[in-house]
């Protein structure tokens, strides 16, 4: 049964994987490139560059709405609204005239509309197919913006040296639209049971306040914001931070790959344990361990094997906490809100990805200095970890009304 639901599922699997990789998560591995180039050009500060993590604030209270879009229209049209946004955004970038509000503004509208090609879509369409091998075909689908960035970060950074950076924002353009296509038509559309769709997809406000009391749901969201805080060090400051170490243009490219590689080997060997182990423990392993190369990097250590360790143990530790999150909010609560619970974690993701680009803007303005901030990461990444492992041994359950609410309905 285990291989038997890949056999019959693998070409959504398969349309899926290019969906999440070729969306708004493709920004993810390539921003830490186009930074540098840009910021020289436009002669923008480091801790200018730093608060563009801190942009995704202004759309959160919309990804609950994108959540329920997906759940009462379907991930099929949800991914066709998304992709039409993300390849016009990165052709927004060409046309800046310098402006880091401009740069702000684009990487804002580009994002409200792009987390519709995010884990909240695609997702809903694994854990709706799998259900034995769930954990690694969450692994499987994770996987695909991590290998298109450790291909396309060398790749990106030639294009980038020989035209320019703007060829390097037209290309993944091209490739974006290209590849929402092809995923859009493989992908397959959601399974809806016999119940009425409207009936199904009501959410009461009883049902509403009990989510939000939900012991398990609580520690899930405080969890993800605590280990999403240094979030903006891999997706945007990864290579000027090695480069502040002593590293060279060059293998701090490469150390870019390092960390998809890494995110790669992290989500595989994440999802496997969580079709073996318990969550709990597969999280407190797998969410602890970044803390390791926060620390390594905020240290003064020069040497280029333990800079790439470091790199590398937070590549596979970034790696698990998308299984992580989107596991249990499969297995522990009913799939008729899955993509609205899902788009609650992922605001939690950029809450934390949020406030941990303020507090980096912040310490680079007051020390000129990463450290300060890893040192931050260090602790905020143990005790989320920590959040995740209190979830225990908790029973599957569905959103359950507190006796004293009252249904409106």
């Amino acid at each position: 049964m285990y291989f038997r639901e890949f056999k019959l599922n693998w070409v959504t699997l398969l349309g899926c994987c290019m969906g999440m990789a070729l969306g708004s998560a493709i920004s993810h591995y390539t921003m830490s490139l186009m930074g540098p180039p840009m910021m020289k050009e436009f002669h923008w500060s480091k801790a200018q560059f730093a608060l563009i993590g801190s942009i995704s604030l202004l759309a959160m209270p919309l990804i609950p709405l994108a959540g329920r879009f997906t759940d009462r229209y379907g991930p099929r049209l949800a991914a066709m609204v998304g992709f039409s946004a993300v390849p016009l955004g990165f052709i927004a970038y060409t046309q800046m005239t310098g402006s880091i509000v401009q740069f702000f503004m684009i990487y804002l509208l580009q994002h409200v509309f792009g987390v519709l090609t995010t884990s909240m879509v695609f997702c809903r369409v694994i854990v709706e197919r799998f259900d034995t091998a769930r954990g690694v075909a969450l692994s499987v689908l994770m996987s695909g913006p991590p290998l298109v960035g450790a291909i396309a970060a060398p790749l990106l950074a030639v294009l980038i040296r020989n035209e320019g950076w703007r060829a390097g924002w037209f290309a993944l353009a091209a490739v974006s639209a290209v590849g929402g296509i092809v995923a859009i038509s493989l992908m397959g559309g959601t399974r809806r049971g016999p119940a009425k769709p409207k009936q199904e997809l009501h959410l009461s406000r009883a049902e509403l306040f009990g989510l939000l009391g939900n012991r398990t749901f609580l520690l899930l969201l405080i969890g993800m914001i605590l280990v999403n805080l240094p979030q903006v060090f891999a997706s945007s400051q990864l290579k000027l931070v090695v480069m502040d170490n002593g590293v060279s243009d060059s293998l701090a490219t490469w150390m870019v790959s390092l960390y998809a590689i890494g995110v790669i080997v992290g989500r595989f060997g994440c999802g496997f344990a969580l079709d073996r182990i318990s969550a709990h423990i597969v999280a407190i392993a797998a969410l602890g361990l970044p803390a390791i190369g926060f620390l390594i990097l905020a240290s003064p250590v020069s040497a280029v094997w333990l800079l790439c360790g470091a790199v590398l143990v937070i590549g596979l530790a970034q790696g698990a906490e998308g299984d992580i999150g989107a596991f249990l909010i499969s297995r522990r609560f009913a799939m008729k809100n899955y993509s609205l619970l899902l788009s609650l974690l992922t605001t939690a993701i950029g809450l934390g990805a949020a406030i941990g680009s303020l507090f980096l803007s912040l310490t680079l303005h007051s020390y000129d200095s990463y450290t300060p901030f890893l040192l931050l990461a260090v602790g905020a990444t143990l005790i989320g970890a920590v959040l995740f492992f209190l979830i225990g041994k908790t029973p599957p359950q569905d959103i359950v009304p507190r006796p004293f609410a009252m249904d409106p309905s």
